[in-house]
C-alpha cells in the first residue's frame, strides 16, 4: 500500500472549504479541566508520558477516536463469571454487543489477521483482546501467546486487554512483561449487596461461588488488581454497565472508589437489555436507561474519575474506527486466501504524521473559539445539545440521510464537548427517505436543539423544524467543535433578541449495542 496522502482522502470528505487559519491559543485557554472534559483532554491537561500513551488510542482519548482505529481479536472464549447482562454467542454476525463474535481464533490465526488488517487500514493503532469471554480466564494462555507474537511482528501497535478482574491480580506481572499498557476492567459495584444482583456466580480457586460470597470475592479481586496495575504505571479504564434500579445511583460510589485507586478513565455504559439477546436481564424485563438518565449519572460523576463518553460497546471481533465495523472484510477464508503477508508500517507512520500536523493547529483553534464564546456570551445562554452527522476526522461530513449514528455534543459558554452517540437506521436508502425511519431518528435526537449535517433534503428539514430541531448545513465539511461554538454564539444572540426560544426537548431513545456500519 502506498503512503497516505491526506486525511481528507481517507475519510472521504469530498470538496473541503478553504483551510482554516489556526490562530494562536490565548494564554488563559490552555485546555479543558479534567473534571469537565474527561477523555477529551489534550496534551495541556496531562503528563507528557501519559499523553504519548493515549493520543493514538481511540478508547482512551475522545479526540483520538475521530482518527484512529482499533481491532479486537477473539482468542479468549472462556469466562470465569456469569453476568446477568451477558450472553456470549459465537458464529454470530447479526448482533452488535460485547461477547459476540463471528469466528473464534487461535493465536496464530489472530496474528495473521492482525497483519492483514494493518496493511489495509492505516488508521489502525490498537490491538485489543476483549473476549468473547474473559481475556484472563484459562490463565490467559491465548491472550499472552497472541501478544507475545504480535510484540515481535508489529511493535508499533499498542496492546490492550479487557477483563472482569477476577483473575487480574495473578497476571499483572505478565501484563507488564508484554508491555500491555492499557487495561480495561469492568467494575459494576463496590458493594457486594449490589453485586449479588448482577452476578449469579463466579468460578474462583477451582470452586463455584454464588450470592454475596461471589460478589465479595469479585470486588476484592477487582480493587486489588486495579491498585496493582496503577502502581506499575499501567493505564486503567473502568467500564461500568448502568442498570436502572440496581446500580444507577451506586455508580457514583464506584466512580469515587476507582478514582482513589488511580483509574485513568471511567466509562459508564447503558445496559443492553433486548430480550432477543437472551440475557437474564433481557428475558426478565430489566430495562436499560434513557439518554437523559445516562447523562444525569455521568454528569453527577464529573469531578471524580475522568469520564469516557464515546464508547460504542463493541463486539469482541470489531475492526475499524469506533462507529464502524469492517470485520466482514477480514473473515478467516479471506485472510487465508491472501497467502503470506509482509508487514510494513510505512502507511501507518505516514498517517500518524498527518494526524499530528493537523492536531497541532486544532488544539489552538478550539481553545481560541472557546475563549471567544466565553467572552462574548458569558452566562446569557444555557448549554444546549447538538447532533452531528460525521464520518470521522472531527468534521461535519455526512449526509443526514446516510447517517447511521449521530454524535452528540454539549455546547455552552465553557466550550463544546462530546457527550455520547445515538445509533439510528439510515433514513435514505436507494435514493428515497423512509417516514418510519425518520420518526426513529427524531426520537434519537429529541433532546437536541440542532442537527449539523453536510447536506439534507427538504422533507427531513421540514420534519426536524416541526419537531423544534434546527437543521444546520452551513458548516458542511468544517470542524465540529469550532462550528458548534460559532453556532452557539449566533444562537445566544438570536435568543437574546427573541428570534428563537430555548428548547427543553424531551428525553431521547438510546439504541444500545455497537454500531456496525459495514463498508461495501
Amino acid at each position: 500500500m502506498g503512503n497516505v496522502v491526506s486525511l481528507d482522502s481517507i475519510f472521504g470528505l469530498g470538496e473541503l472549504a478553504p483551510p482554516l487559519t489556526m490562530p494562536a491559543a490565548p494564554e488563559a485557554a490552555s485546555g479543558c479541566s479534567s473534571s469537565s472534559c474527561g477523555s477529551s483532554d489534550g496534551p495541556a491537561d496531562m503528563d507528557p508520558a501519559v499523553w504519548e500513551k493515549v493520543k493514538n488510542h481511540p478508547c482512551y482519548s475522545e479526540e483520538a477516536h475521530h482518527y484512529f482505529a482499533r481491532m479486537h481479536v477473539a482468542v479468549a472464549p472462556a469466562c470465569n463469571i456469569q453476568c446477568n447482562y451477558c450472553n456470549r454467542k459465537y458464529d454470530c454476525s447479526n448482533e452488535s454487543r460485547p461477547g459476540v463474535v463471528s469466528e473464534k481464533l487461535t493465536p496464530d490465526q489472530a496474528l495473521k489477521k492482525i497483519l492483514a488488517v494493518a496493511q489495509e487500514i492505516p488508521q489502525l493503532s490498537v490491538i485489543g483482546i476483549a473476549g468473547p469471554g474473559d481475556s484472563l480466564a484459562a490463565a490467559g494462555k491465548n491472550t499472552f501467546a497472541t501478544f507475545e507474537m504480535l510484540q515481535k511482528k508489529a511493535p508499533d501497535l499498542k496492546l490492550c486487554l479487557s477483563t472482569n478482574g477476577l483473575a487480574l491480580p495473578d497476571h499483572v506481572d505478565s501484563i507488564a512483561q508484554y508491555n500491555i499498557d492499557h487495561v480495561t476492567i469492568t467494575i459494576n459495584m463496590v458493594d457486594p449487596e449490589v453485586g449479588a444482583q448482577i452476578y449469579p456466580w463466579i468460578f474462583y480457586k477451582h470452586k463455584r461461588w454464588t450470592g454475596l460470597d461471589a460478589a465479595k470475592i469479585l470486588h476484592e479481586q477487582q480493587m486489588l488488581g486495579l491498585e496493582m496495575l496503577t502502581s506499575r504505571g499501567i493505564l486503567v479504564k473502568v467500564n461500568s454497565v448502568m442498570i436502572p434500579g440496581i446500580n444507577d445511583e451506586h455508580l457514583l460510589e464506584v466512580n469515587k472508589a476507582v478514582k482513589s485507586r488511580g483509574a485513568f478513565l471511567h466509562n459508564i455504559m447503558p445496559l443492553i437489555s433486548d430480550p432477543a439477546h437472551g440475557t437474564y436481564f433481557g428475558l426478565n424485563g430489566q430495562r436499560g436507561p434513557t439518554a437523559q438518565e445516562l447523562k444525569v449519572v455521568q454528569d453527577a460523576c464529573e469531578g471524580g474519575a475522568k469520564l469516557m463518553r464515546h464508547c460504542r460497546q463493541c463486539r469482541a471481533d470489531a475492526v475499524g474506527l469506533l462507529g464502524e465495523d469492517r470485520g466482514e472484510e477480514f473473515t478467516a477464508d479471506k485472510i487465508e486466501a491472501m497467502g503470506a503477508i509482509d508487514y510494513d508500517d510505512e502507511a501507518r507512520r505516514s498517517y500518524r504524521e498527518h494526524v499530528e500536523a493537523e492536531r497541532a493547529g486544532r488544539h489552538a483553534s478550539k481553545a481560541a473559539a472557546q475563549a471567544d464564546v466565553r467572552d462574548s456570551v458569558g452566562t446569557a445562554a444555557d448549554p444546549i445539545l447538538i447532533a452531528v452527522a460525521t464520518k470521522g476526522g472531527e468534521r461535519i461530513n455526512e449526509h443526514f440521510g446516510h447517517a447511521k449514528e449521530f454524535q452528540i455534543y454539549e455546547v455552552g459558554p465553557n466550550g463544546a464537548k462530546f457527550v455520547g452517540h445515538r445509533r439510528v437506521d439510515q433514513y435514505c436508502e436507494g435514493g428515497s427517505g423512509d417516514v418510519d425511519t425518520l420518526d426513529g431518528v427524531l426520537a434519537a435526537i429529541n433532546d437536541c436543539t440542532a442537527v449539523f449535517v453536510a447536506k439534507i433534503g427538504g422533507c427531513p428539514s421540514k420534519s426536524l423544524a416541526e419537531a423544534g430541531i434546527e437543521p444546520v448545513d452551513r458548516f458542511a465539511f468544517d470542524y465540529i467543535e469550532e462550528s458548534a461554538l460559532a453556532y452557539f454564539k449566533d444562537y445566544a444572540e438570536r435568543l437574546g433578541q427573541g428570534v428563537v426560544q430555548s428548547r427543553a426537548g424531551q428525553d431521547a431513545v438510546i439504541r444500545t449495542g455497537a454500531l456496525t456500519a459495514r463498508r461495501a
